[in-house]
Formats: C-alpha cells, sequence, structure tokens
C-alpha cells in the first residue's frame, strides 16, 4: 500500500474522501479514481483499510470528509458559527444525500453528547436521507417537535413523517404540529391557534435546544411550490414581490425579509422571530436553485449553522463576490 495512506495527517482525510463518495454518492471505486486522481487500486486498498480500521461501519465517522478552505471562507464571509461542506458528485448532482448524510453526522455526534432534548424539525427530502443515515439509537429523553404544519401528500417527507421519522430512528418522542401548512386567506390565523392544542405545542417551539431546517426555492422542485402553497399564489406572484424562497413556508426576498404578500399570514409554523431565539439553528440545503434563498435566511439571521456541499459552497461564494 502506498505510504501516502500512512501519513498521520492525511490517510484519514483520504480514506474518508474516498468512503465518502464509494459509498454515500454511490460512485464506482473506477469513477472515485478518477475524481481523485489516484489509481483503482488505491481506492480499493483505501476502502479495505477504512473497513478494517473501523472507519466505516453504519456510517462514516469522521468530518475529515469536508472542505476546509470552504467551510472556512463560508464561516469568515457570513459570520456563522459552524460550516460542513460534504463532498458532492460532480457529474451527477444530488442535492440530498451528501447534506442529508452530513446532517444525520452532526446530529448522531450531537446527541451521543446529550446537547439536545428537544429538536425542532421542519421537512423535505434533506431531511428524509437524513433519517435513513441515523443511527438507531434509544432517546425517550429526547422529543421530536415539527415546526411546520402538514399536508396529506408527500407523506414520507412531509413535516408529519419527518418528525415521527426521526423520532423512529432515535427512539424519541414526537409532537405534531397538526395542522394545514396554510389556512385559507379568509381564516383568521390568531383565532385557529388560539385553540388548547396548538397553543401547547407553539409553547414547545419556545423551548427548543435546535432547529433543524431546509430552505424552499420557488421552482417546481420545491415540494411547497408544487403541492402545499394555495393554487391561486404562483410563482410569479411571489417573485414580483421580491420572494427568492421560503423557510418554515415564509417567503423571503434577498435581503432575508418576509415579503409583503398575505401567503405569509397565511401560514401555519414556528414565527421566524421565534426561530431566531433558538440557541442552535442548522440549515442544510443544496442545489444552485438554494442559494439565494440560503444567503437570504443567513442574513435573517434564522442560521447558525449551515450544512452544504462544496458545488453550493463555490456558488454561494461566488454570489457573494
Amino acid at each position: 500500500m502506498s505510504n501516502e495512506l500512512h501519513n498521520d495527517s492525511e490517510s484519514e482525510a483520504f480514506l474518508a474522501e474516498v468512503c465518502w463518495h464509494y459509498f454515500i454518492n454511490e460512485m464506482t471505486q473506477s469513477e472515485v479514481a478518477r475524481l481523485l486522481g489516484v489509481t483503482r487500486l488505491r481506492i480499493n486498498q483505501a476502502i479495505k483499510t477504512a473497513r478494517e480500521t473501523g472507519l466505516v461501519r453504519v456510517e462514516i465517522q469522521s468530518f475529515h470528509t469536508t472542505r476546509l478552505s470552504l467551510q472556512q471562507k463560508l464561516k469568515n464571509r457570513l459570520g456563522l458559527v459552524e460550516v460542513i461542506v460534504a463532498p458532492a458528485n460532480r457529474e451527477a448532482h444530488n442535492y440530498h444525500q451528501p447534506v442529508g448524510a452530513a446532517l444525520a453526522a452532526l446530529l448522531a455526534n450531537g446527541l451521543r453528547e446529550a446537547r439536545w432534548k428537544s429538536i425542532g424539525v421542519s421537512w423535505g427530502m434533506t431531511l428524509k436521507n437524513t433519517i435513513t443515515r441515523l443511527p438507531r439509537l434509544s432517546l425517550p429523553e429526547v422529543e421530536i417537535v415539527s415546526m411546520i404544519g402538514g399536508t396529506s401528500e408527500g407523506a414520507s417527507f412531509n413535516a408529519f413523517g419527518v418528525a415521527s421519522g426521526f423520532a423512529d430512528r432515535l427512539g424519541a418522542k414526537y409532537a405534531l404540529f397538526a395542522a394545514p401548512i396554510y389556512l385559507s386567506p379568509s381564516a383568521d390565523r390568531s383565532i385557529f391557534l388560539s385553540d388548547a392544542v396548538f397553543q401547547r405545542h407553539l409553547k414547545k417551539l419556545t423551548v427548543l435546544d435546535i432547529a433543524v431546517l431546509v430552505a424552499g426555492d420557488l421552482s417546481d422542485k420545491s415540494f411547497l411550490m408544487s403541492s402545499a402553497v394555495p393554487p391561486h399564489v404562483t410563482a410569479g406572484a411571489l417573485a414580483a414581490k421580491g420572494a427568492v424562497g421560503d423557510i418554515l413556508g415564509r417567503f423571503l426576498n434577498a435581503h432575508g425579509n418576509e415579503i409583503d404578500h398575505e401567503i405569509n399570514s397565511c401560514a401555519v409554523g414556528m414565527d421566524l422571530e421565534e426561530l431566531s431565539k433558538v440557541p442552535e439553528r442548522v440549515l442544510a440545503a443544496a442545489g444552485k436553485h438554494k442559494v439565494e434563498i440560503i444567503i437570504a435566511a443567513i442574513r435573517r439571521g434564522l442560521v447558525t449553522t449551515l450544512v452544504t456541499d462544496d458545488i453550493t459552497a463555490e456558488l454561494i461564494l461566488e454570489k457573494l463576490e
């Protein structure tokens, strides 16, 4: 085996990056070798070494898979507490898998350290991918709390499915925001939420230890836009008001302010001002279509930790130049 694999300062980083592309991005050994500029034999040996040393079990036990330079640049430029940048497959960019896996590793580490008792979650395919990468734990003292209403569609990745999915994986309790994500414009939101059931849930949202967020854009890639917004609300109308995407169903402009549109007053979910008070706020998002809303959410002060991939990280930095 090459001596490079025994270099104390680099070997784990190399092994973990190889395993990330092979196991998480589902690339072949030849594809990984071509990407990293090494021989296929070296990739094969790296995977074998990772298995023998225990680096690869159910999950990849290392954050050396991340792009340290990109992380530091984003932290400095955006003023964040932490940035995690996962390697993506540049030939077949999947917006959800690498970020979901990186988020799962972050959450698993924090849960093992007993950092959180109350975890707020939103919804989406990224979080569905996160659930499948989480280890099975038994944490009956932890509660997963939905931060947003749900829909009758997309059961596995809507707010109801995500909260229950996290709880099942972690052996935790869960609390659903058992309401639609949007009320009709004629409904009085304050009266609707005055019900005792909703008041109890809203109280849970004021004592979260961490909020796990995703970001939505205005395209048909967004489940919210394709299946959840009222039929009379169009992407064009939202864009005309300056919207670049949503956080918890609230549409923001490029500066992070909520747009002047009735949909924001119809949303059933955690208030963004209340969200900004949660001690840890993790945004997991990737893709060219998410760049503007990622930046907007950070400008609004809704994010302390960003989990993204290297392709998106580069696009964010380009956008900020």
